[in-house]
């Protein structure tokens, strides 16, 4: 459906905000509640305001009778999944102790392209248990380069 509407980027930012609603206190209890479907609904329509389209309008009314608004910030995940396999890209997780410089996250952008053979978009943390170094997740894959990573590493050989 998306698609057809040549508006993946507005359906994922509809998705993303109605995610996050159904994180707000109040409205994780009207979602366990027991409100009819319609109403709880409307009132989640209301909540979202211009954020949803007709679409988005419609999507979260079939979902509310199906009893399946809790799963939002799931169906967002799974959007986002299915978008970065339709746009041959990867989503790669960067943790570093602190912020990375723009050549820094370059470098690592190209070299995580060649190795994955697709696009990637670098989504960046900072933990400053790090240390020094860092650690790249994409799918499966880890790569730890981190300074804790190595004294783990050099524990678990000391230890055996």
């Amino acid at each position: 459906m998306p698609v057809e509407h040549q508006s993946v980027e507005r359906w994922q930012d509809m998705l993303a905000f109605a995610a996050e609603v159904t994180k707000n206190e109040q409205m994780a209890e009207l979602l366990s509640g027991a409100l009819a479907p319609e109403t709880l609904a409307e009132s989640f329509i209301a909540v979202c305001g211009e954020q949803l389209d007709e679409n988005g309008q419609n999507l979260i009314r079939v979902m509310a009778e199906n009893n399946r608004l809790n799963a939002l910030p799931d169906v967002l995940e799974q959007f986002i999944h299915l978008r970065a396999a339709s746009e041959a890209t990867s989503e790669v997780e960067v943790t570093s102790a602190t912020a990375l410089s723009e050549e820094q996250l370059s470098k690592i952008s190209a070299a995580m392209e060649k190795r994955l053979s697709r696009k990637v978009k670098l989504n960046c943390k900072i933990d400053k248990s790090v240390m020094a170094g860092v650690i790249i997740r994409a799918g499966d894959m880890v790569i730890d380069g981190s300074v804790r990573g190595r004294l783990e590493r050099l524990a678990d050989v000391l230890q055996s």
